[in-house]
Formats: structure tokens, sequence, C-alpha cells
């Protein structure tokens, strides 16, 4: 199909910028991340539909260029360092990327490099739509009603990583503070974190989810918050997320009181802006799940209620993610490294497959998107599937990770 592989050295000049206005080129050039565990399995299923989905719907018009960008484990192997230098100036110089999971230790080591990747290229919004795919298995009566868009803010809350140890020096410092200037007992023993979270950055994000609203002609977006305990940064979330309606989308948003006083055609065609207080979320995407179309919320909430909704429709094997900013964007499986899998040909690809048809999209080519959507739905109500779903399926045939990719350009072909 004429793509064409190469490690990224040096910035090259064609690029792949996807702005309001892309321009995207005939051949763009996008850098991928192999990813570790069982990256390189899932990766190399995901190229090949991509590239298959383009082909069929483009023919020789289109085509992707992939080069490849270290970060990770194979990273350190080759470089020494977890995240080069150049594989941060190829996604800023193509201003598209994507990946497969990569390692974060817990409690020790090195921090998250997926964290690392959207701060130092402030990708503030995490993007997640969840949906229900026809034939997969589900722990709920109803995961078709299931159809929502997290975003979820991405460089701040609890993930900015501000924290010190218990017993520390600079813990001790910080509590010293806290008596002495504040008026705050702490224990000693204490492990300290930092919450910050700023107008601006919590502004942009609400700004960016009501106009996917908009564009998208979805009915509502929700303020998800913990407001009613932390005033001072999940309650200022809701306030300023509110003020973007009102200040920016007054007459393109209604609040959810209005809205039910009204109750009439004036408010048919606005968005209803909504908030919810966090724990009562999780009980009302399980009773309610249809009342709700569009989640804003800040890092930690929208970190647990996405994984929650992709348990609703069968798991994070289906999740897809983006990571996007003003400048670039980086799409990536949602789900972790699972290094027990690794190089065994049988994760499920699908996670990265969905993530790739968001870059599609995100390039402008919805056909080439729609497509693979259409074939990888297809080919699960078919029964065809991974481990993880067949074993949760009285006839489903299990597959390996590359059969099921080629279960999909078949039927991408076929369409």
């Amino acid at each position: 199909m004429g793509t064409k592989e190469e490690r990224h050295t040096a910035k090259d000049g064609t690029t792949a910028r996807t702005k309001a206005n892309p321009g995207v080129p005939g051949t763009p050039v996008i850098p991928f991340i192999e990813g570790d565990g069982i990256g390189p399995d899932i990766w190399a299923a995901c190229r090949r539909v991509l590239d298959a989905a383009v082909h069929v719907a483009y023919g020789e018009k289109r085509t992707i260029r992939w080069i490849e960008a270290l970060a990770g484990e194979k990273a350190f192997r080759e470089t020494g360092q977890w995240l080069p230098e150049g594989t941060l100036q190829a996604i800023m110089d193509h201003g598209v990327a994507i990946k497969g999971p990569l390692t974060t230790p817990v409690g020790k080591g090195i921090r998250s490099l997926n964290v690392t990747l959207r701060q130092i290229l402030d990708l503030y919004a995490c993007i997640r739509p969840i949906r229900h795919i026809r034939g997969v298995p589900s722990p709920v009566k109803h995961p078709e009603r299931v159809n929502m868009v997290v975003f979820r803010e991405n460089t701040e809350d609890v993930y900015a990583g501000i924290e010190w140890g218990a017993e520390s020096p600079e813990a001790q410092r910080v509590i010293a503070f806290l008596e002495d200037h504040m008026g705050v007992r702490v224990h000693k023993d204490s492990a300290l974190g930092i919450k910050p979270m700023s107008r601006q950055a919590s502004r942009r994000l609400v700004r960016r989810a009501i106009q996917y609203a908009l564009d998208q002609n979805l009915p509502s977006v929700t303020l998800v918050h913990k407001g009613n305990i932390m005033k001072h940064t999940e309650g200022a979330f809701m306030k300023w997320g509110y003020e973007v309606a009102r200040e920016q989308f007054g007459g393109q948003t209604v609040v959810e009181s209005e809205a039910q006083e009204q109750r009439g055609e004036t408010v048919s065609d606005k968005v209803v802006i909504k908030d919810r207080i966090a724990d009562m979320m999780f009980q009302q995407v399980l009773l309610r799940p249809d009342a709700y179309h569009v989640i804003a919320t800040p890092n930690l909430n929208g970190d647990y209620l996405s994984d929650a909704l992709a348990a609703q429709v069968g798991g994070l094997g289906l999740a897809p993610g983006a990571n996007i900013g003003d400048t670039c964007a980086v799409f990536e499986a949602t789900h972790g490294s699972a290094p027990k899998y690794a190089g065994k040909d049988t994760a499920n690809p699908v996670s990265l497959m969905l993530s790739g048809v968001m870059m599609l999209e995100h390039l402008g080519w919805m056909e080439a998107g729609s497509t693979v959507e259409r074939a990888i739905e297809e080919t699960i109500s078919e029964g065809i599937v991974t481990y993880d779903l067949a074993r949760q399926m009285s006839k489903g045939q299990e597959v390996r990770c590359s059969e099921f990719a080629q279960a999909v350009v078949d039927r991408l072909h076929g369409s």
C-alpha cells in the first residue's frame, strides 16, 4: 500500500498537522510508539487494519507513512532513556501520534510515561468515547444504553505528581509550614500530595467538551466533581465550567434547572449543562446511562469513571482514547501493558484499533474511520474474538490477535 516505516532521527519536512484547518497531505507522516508488553502485538494488528482501511476508502490517493518513535522499555534498552527527546520532537513536528501501552511501576521507579507525555506536550484533554459494540458480553443488562464521551482534564489534580514520602524532609517541612502558618494539624508520619486545579486548565477542558457536544449534536454536557467536600478545587471546577457555558456558549447552552422549567422548543436545540457529584455519578451511569452524553471532569474522577464505563461495555480491551492539546494529539490504547501476555499473540487489539479510528477522524478521514468501526463490529458480532471475550461467550470463536486483525481486514474488503 505504499506505506514506509523508518526510525525518527531528525525533523522531516512532511507534517501531519491536525488543527481546525489541518490541510492534511495525502501521505501524512505519523509517529508510532509500539508500547511495552503486549504493545508490539496489538500495534502490528492495528497498523495492518488502519493501512487496509485507508486503502479501501481512498485507493492510492491516500496512505500513511509510519515512523517509529521510542518510549518505555524498548527506548531504555536502545538509548538508556525512558522517553528520548527525539520522541517528543517527533510528535511536536508531526502533530499527531499513536501509541501502545507503556509500563508504569507501582509505588517505585519512574513516574508514568503516559502522564509525562501529557504534561510536556500539554495534551490537556483525555477523550474517551464509550459505547457498546454489538455482540460483546457485558455484566449489565442493557449495555447498548451506554453511549458517552468522557473529557478528562489531563494535566492537573493529583496526577500533577506533586507529592512527598512519609517522614521525608520535604514532607516534614510542608507539615511544619501548615501547622505554623496555616493552623492546620497533620500527623507527623503523613505522606503528602498537592492537588492543583486552575481556572485556566478547567475552563479550556470544559470549553472543548461543550464544543464537541455542539459539533456532534449531542443533548448534554455533565460536569462531574466532588465539590460538596473539596469546595475550592472540585467545586471551583464546577463553577468555572458553568462560567464557560454562560460566557462563551450563552446562546447555545442552557443550565439544567432552566431547561426543566421551560421544557419546550426554546431549549430543544440547546446543549443542557448539568453537574453531578462524582460518587452519585457512578450510580447514575449504571441506572440511567442514556441520560448522559458528554462528561467533563477533573483528572482523577475521569480516570475512575471512564474505566467503570468501559467495564459496562466489555472492558478496557475495547476502550479507545486520545490525549489532545492545541498543537498535537496522541492516540493510545487505554489498558495496561499486560507483560504476562507479551509476545503470545493473544491480546485484544480493539482498544488500539478504535483509537486509530479516532486518529483517522482527527485527520478528517471519516470514511476510513467508519469502515474500521463497521468491520470490527461485524467481526465481533459473528463471534470471532480474542481470548478475553471468548471466555465470556458460549459460542465465541477464539482467535489470536493477528487472526482477529485478518478477520477485520477481510470484512473491510468485503464492505
